[in-house]
């Protein structure tokens, strides 16, 4: 006489566990590029943001801000954003140029050393 044995085999177990390790294994580099497609995507807007500003800011005031708090005390932005790839405010690079005796933000890139999925180095956006 044969008793019905209640649950899985191990074979039937092993082979779930080998069909879902296979489809992970298809569906979690396309999730992970796709984390760095919207990263990138937030760090041209954020760009675009910061630099609609500061050109906001010179034509208002006839020069370009000496930080980029005065955009923010101004009311240009409500806030420095976060670089995007770096998760910080404050690892924006600014490019500067030497007006009346004081160096002035003319324009901003990302502070984020790599490169993007295009190939092309974040500190040259």
């Amino acid at each position: 006489m044969r008793r019905h044995r209640l649950g899985f085999t191990l074979i039937e177990l092993l082979v779930v566990l080998t069909i879902v390790a296979t489809l992970l294994s298809i569906i979690t580099p396309r999730f992970l590029d796709q984390t760095d497609k919207a990263k990138e995507a937030a760090l041209k807007e954020n760009l675009n943001s910061l630099r609609i500003a500061i050109d906001r800011y010179y034509a208002d005031q006839g020069q370009y801000p000496e930080q980029l708090s005065l955009l923010v005390s101004k009311r240009y932005l409500r806030k420095i954003p976060v670089d995007p790839i770096t998760n910080r405010p404050d690892s924006w690079q600014v490019e500067t140029l030497d007006e009346e005796g004081k160096k002035v933000i003319y324009d901003i890139h990302s502070g984020a050393t790599g490169q993007s999925l295009d190939g092309s180095d974040y500190g040259s956006w």
